[in-house]
């Protein structure tokens, strides 16, 4: 999709925003391709096919996201099914304006962020508390036990000896991919990493994008933040204000491990931002002595 075919589409749903300017969006995201319309709208077209059932599914939990966060989110202006010249649905969401901490924040070392750690754990704190209505982890990704994904951390370890200290980091997974599952579970976001949190200038959470899988699954998964994006002494902050216990804790180590293992090598040649991602996590996890 480029941007003249993707202005000629807009303009054909979406009248209103006909006469308005469309510019590609150059990001890190793996699963669309973006296009800001004017100033107050964005494009989403998948990289690859998508059910209109399921990108109406995305649509309705970013809506409800937005309803749950204490900051900022997009919501859904509308969703457009496929056809004979585009193969997935699509959608329009409302734009958020912002940098996202990856693009503000020092990639190896952010220094210290009290403030953010707060806002996080407010954020975090508010998503747990949304009714889940029955709701139970839909067995998708991250979320559900960790001892599912021990074929995919198998050959992540296989293929990141080049990258890290897999003997290392294959010892962290044993440790902590052994604690239980919670009894409960609670609403997540499910990929609170540094391309989808907008900070403001005062180092404050300011937005929360790609709400779209929120759902139930374990109480830990959000903390993957914490070593995404935090150092040592903020780690501690946004774990203090929580209250997270140490197999709540260890348990968020363990899936914030599961996700940076699978970026470093798998988009080492395809995409650079999420792999250096994904080493900057594994090396604040191998280094964090609250794991040990």
């Amino acid at each position: 999709m480029n941007e003249a075919a993707a202005t000629e589409r807009i303009a054909a749903a979406f009248p209103a925003l006909a006469e308005l300017p469309v510019h590609a969006l150059s990001t890190p995201g793996t699963v669309n391709a973006l296009f800001r319309i004017g100033d107050a709208h964005v494009a989403r077209f998948p990289l690859q096919s998508a059910p209109l059932d399921d990108v109406s599914a995305e649509a309705r939990a970013l809506d409800e996201f937005a309803t749950c966060s204490l900051f900022p989110a997009p919501v859904v202006d509308g969703v457009i099914d496929r056809d004979e010249d585009y193969p997935s649905a699509w959608s329009v969401q409302t734009w958020i304006p912002g940098r996202t901490a990856a693009e503000t924040l020092s990639e190896e070392d952010p220094g210290a962020l009290p403030l953010l750690a707060d806002d996080l754990a407010r954020l975090i704190g508010a998503l747990r508390l949304t009714p889940l209505r029955g709701r139970t982890f839909d067995g998708r990704g991250r979320g559900g036990e960790l001892h599912a994904h021990e074929e995919w951390m198998a050959e992540c370890f296989a293929r990141s000896g080049h990258l890290l200290d897999v003997p290392a980091a294959c010892a962290l997974w044993e440790r902590l991919s052994r604690i239980p599952h919670p009894s409960t579970e609670v609403m997540s976001h499910k990929d609170l990493i540094p391309p989808n949190l907008l900070v403001s200038d005062d180092r404050r959470l300011a937005g929360v994008l790609d709400g779209g899988s929120f759902g139930a699954a374990d109480p830990s998964l959000d903390l993957v933040v914490a070593w995404h994006l935090l150092g040592l002494d903020d780690r501690r902050r946004l774990r203090a204000a929580l209250g997270c216990d140490d197999d709540e804790w260890r348990r968020g180590a363990a899936w914030a491990l599961q996700q940076a293992m699978g970026l470093g090598w798998y988009y080492e040649r395809t995409n650079p931002v999420m792999a250096a991602l994904g080493l900057r996590t594994m090396r604040r996890l191998l280094a964090d002595p609250d794991l040990g």
